[in-house]
């Protein structure tokens, strides 16, 4: 089974989704929305289970991709079907596996309408996330980088809020532009290099000049996904619009696919031109860290606050990434799966009161500690793991992250580090406000605590958050050699160059 492991975990979703379609009929509207939430449950978990065999048997201290499977898909043109994960990319899978049960019981009451498509929606996304981090070969990633679209812009479209519509199509068209470049550049290094293959691609030399234009076709892709300053706008948008569970693994997964894009293409197969637009990308985070800090401050919608703090958050990531230094990078993946977990964890806090009260307006909330405790205390949690509080999973990867940008800029780290002290400020003002004072509202009094169901939801979250805080050597290991192998491969690249400029790339040198 090991042999077609990454196989069965990416297509057994669909599979289920599959079922679900066929088998999910009848009359009885309340049978069939039942039976389709729990085969989704049954299915999504079973595959978070396969998913740690993954984890169980990955071998540290190696940098080659493992769990390899390939078929020849169109040979005549030299394009399989590959999959394999390193240190990079496993790590996601697992992030995609677990938020993805997690989801589906957080819609288990909040969603009544069009349970059985909305479910079939949330596997079908399953299968393209991970199937996106476990492909070895460009066009696979391809069409499932772009396949992820399909679904979540159903899932904002059709189950979000009042304006639903123009979130999904705004969500839909920003991210789809870039990705046409993308696809131009994939053509463009096929035709240059003859192959899609992923690994045989990264030990590549591609001509300086046409590095140039494809890191920018890139960028365009990628940015987008991050979503970086200034092309961030459709995400509060989105994360409004989307449902809870929507808004969950949009800022759990799916942000991470720009910042995994940077590693997996554009660092390894572009290292003259990463390096060349280096400055350019410090230059748009910092702008991020700072910016939309500032602007998560005057936020009075808690979705929209979380939201604003996410491409904060993700600008210390690509400021990492960038620094291609071995603390950098592992702090920008740690931050990775830290923002994935914590923030995941914040909108379904949000999704908790929002299910009772139906506003997500911070002025609407007052004293919910006095009828709320468990609530106030996960809510906690949560906030100092988003500030980055020493002994969760924040800290980490802020801390690596400044460490690696101080040994390259120290101004840049400095703008970076402003942003901790406002994500500070932003997120204990919203707890400030919403769980202590004096209960004034009469609608409040009668609020409930978190059930079993929320318990259960938020019980391995926080697990991890502290796990990943305590000891961060579990997951630090299973990059580190990846990591390692990617920044040595750099280094020389751009040691043996010849370097790169505007003028060059424009035939006036």
């Amino acid at each position: 089974m090991m042999d077609m492991i990454l196989s069965v975990v990416t297509f057994l979703p669909l599979g289920a989704a599959i079922c679900i379609f066929l088998f999910c009929r009848g009359a009885d509207e309340a049978a069939v929305a039942r039976n389709a939430r729990w085969t989704a449950l049954f299915a999504s978990t079973f595959v978070f289970l396969l998913s740690l065999l993954i984890f169980r048997n990955f071998e540290t201290g190696t940098a080659e991709f493992q769990f390899l499977e390939e078929v020849p898909w169109l040979p005549e043109y030299g394009i399989n079907y590959k999959m394999g994960v390193d240190g990079i990319s496993v790590l996601f899978v697992l992030l995609s596996t677990l938020l993805t049960p997690i989801c589906i019981l957080a819609s288990w009451e909040a969603i009544q309408s069009r349970v059985k498509e909305y479910m079939i929606a949330f596997l079908v996304l399953e299968t393209l996330m991970v199937g996106m981090f476990c492909a070895l070969d460009f066009v696979v990633f391809y069409i499932f980088f772009e396949g992820v679209l399909i679904p979540m812009f159903l899932i904002i479209g059709v189950w979000g809020g009042v304006r639903r519509v123009y979130a999904a199509f705004k969500f839909f068209l920003y991210t789809l532009a870039g990705s046409v470049l993308m696809l131009l550049a994939i053509l463009a290094i096929y035709f240059n290099a003859g192959t899609t293959d992923i690994p045989a691609l990264m030990a590549t030399r591609l001509p300086a000049d046409l590095q140039f234009w494809l890191w920018l076709a890139f960028f365009a892709s990628f940015a987008v996904k991050v979503p970086m300053w200034p092309v961030h706008t459709w995400l509060p948008d989105a994360h409004v619009e989307a449902p809870t569970a929507g808004s969950v693994i949009l800022a759990g997964v799916l942000l991470k696919m720009g910042a995994y894009g940077f590693l997996r293409f554009s660092l390894p197969i572009l290292p003259e031109a990463s390096a060349f637009f280096t400055p350019l990308v410090y230059s748009l985070s910092v702008v991020a860290v700072i910016y939309t800090s500032l602007v998560a401050l005057a936020q009075e919608d808690m979705k929209k606050l979380i939201a604003y703090s996410s491409v904060a958050h993700m600008g210390f990531v690509t400021i990492g990434i960038f620094t291609v230094t071995q603390q950098g990078i592992e702090g920008a993946l740690y931050q990775m799966l830290s923002h994935g977990i914590v923030s995941a964890a914040l909108f379904l806090i949000v999704g908790v009161v929002y299910d009772r009260m139906h506003t997500r307006l911070i002025e609407r909330y007052d004293g919910l500690a006095a009828r709320m405790p468990a609530y106030a205390l996960v809510f906690m949690i949560f906030m100092l793991a988003s500030v980055g509080l020493p002994g969760t999973s924040g800290f980490v990867g802020e801390f690596l992250v400044l460490v690696g940008v101080f040994q390259v800029n120290t101004w840049v780290a400095l703008l970076a580090a402003s942003g901790m002290v406002l994500g500070a400020a932003y997120m204990l003002y919203l707890y400030r406000r919403a769980i202590f004072g004096v209960m004034t509202r009469d609608d409040l009094k009668t609020i409930l605590d978190i059930g079993w169901r929320e318990r259960a939801i938020f019980a391995p979250l926080i697990v991890l958050v502290f796990w990943m805080g305590i000891y961060p050597a579990t997951f630090i290991d299973m990059m580190a050699a990846s990591v390692d192998n990617l920044i040595d491969n750099h280094a020389a690249a751009v040691a043996s160059s010849q370097g790169l400029s505007i003028a060059g790339v424009l035939g006036l040198e």
